[in-house]
């Protein structure tokens, strides 16, 4: 080969690759369904059940879905996956919605282009556009992944809401993610709720002080107290994360935390942190938030995903393909 030839080879491959990780690209089904745009249907399905169903947490559970998906084993749409063990029956994972969305999604792609798009793909493609129906801004979503096949309960092992911070760096290391990553990732707490029983403890016996936590405002302690009785036998009732703007995706957590009105202990405690409060100051001036937001989604969609002929593209998100029978045995 030339040297010019050769040149021209890696100028190309270059071109072609400024918008790849790996295997997983921007872009990945542009043309592979016809005229039919697939990030278009997977936005129209959320827009609608948005709209139709009236559900205006759809920003929340799929962040949640997409986080839980990722952390265990990898992007690869397993907490998607019925059964008595699988990963759907674990107590973090009780609380999760959004399934039906993804289902309605992927009825939707099949009915246009065939064992195409992954369910995997479809839930980081279904958190983006909810992410910019809660108010954030749209970010690129890379595409290419596949599906697993094994979802099991066990497998399941999520931070805790009492997870020190520095326990938290090195979990988010683990996955190839910075610390400026997990204080951004941790910025989706920007919607959604929390049940009494996940802090109750930092109301009435912070450390088994037998009081509160410190780092707490006294204006918070009221309203917690207020909503989290000491004792309560059949209701487990929920507070906003933020407690500014809990249905926007906004910045306003982080300018809430700083005030000591984190309701989470890890999130209360990024904000005390040395090892993280200055990323926080700095997000609370920052403008920028939302498009530095997408960056570290777009980070968490990278986390150990399936490629090329690992997994496989469901049919329905909620079961594994059934494998044809050859003669002498299953294939």
């Amino acid at each position: 080969m030339s040297k010019a030839l050769a040149l021209v080879v890696v100028l190309f491959l270059v071109l072609f690759c400024e918008k790849c990780y790996g295997e997983l690209r921007v872009g990945f089904y542009e043309g592979k369904c016809g005229l039919t745009n697939v990030e278009d249907v997977v936005q129209n399905v959320v827009n609608t059940w948005h709209i139709e169903k009236k559900e205006k947490d759809i920003p929340a559970a799929l962040l949640r879905m997409q986080f839980h998906d990722c952390f265990v084993k990898g992007c690869d749409a397993s907490i998607l996956l019925d059964g008595f063990i699988s990963e759907k029956q674990a107590v973090p994972n009780l609380s999760v919605r959004g399934y039906e969305l993804i289902d309605a999604i992927k009825e939707a792609l099949e009915a246009k282009c065939q064992g195409l798009v992954s369910c995997a793909d479809i839930i980081s493609m279904a958190t983006r556009d909810a992410v910019v129906l809660g108010g954030g801004k749209w970010y690129d979503v890379e595409t290419g992944r596949r599906d697993g096949n094994v979802s099991l309960a066990s497998n399941v092992n999520l931070p805790a809401a009492t997870i020190s911070v520095s326990d938290s760096i090195k979990l988010f290391a683990s996955k190839s993610l910075s610390q400026y990553d997990m204080v951004y990732l941790l910025g989706g707490h920007t919607v959604g709720i929390a049940r009494c029983s996940l802090f109750k403890d930092r109301i009435y016996n912070f450390n088994n002080t037998g009081g509160p936590d410190p780092s707490m405002s006294p204006w918070l302690l009221a309203e917690l107290k207020g909503k989290c009785p000491r004792i309560s036998l059949f209701f487990d009732n929920t507070y906003p994360l933020d407690v500014k703007t809990p249905s926007l995706v906004d910045n306003s957590f982080f300018q809430e935390i700083k005030r000591g009105n984190g309701v989470l202990q890890i999130d209360q405690q990024i904000a005390l942190d040395e090892l993280t409060k200055n990323i926080v100051d700095d997000i609370v001036s920052d403008p920028d938030f939302y498009t530095k937001f997408g960056e570290a989604m777009v980070k968490l969609g990278r986390v150990e995903v399936l490629i090329d002929g690992q997994g496989e593209v469901r049919k329905s998100c909620r079961v594994v393909n059934e494998k044809p029978f050859i003669f002498g045995g299953f294939h």
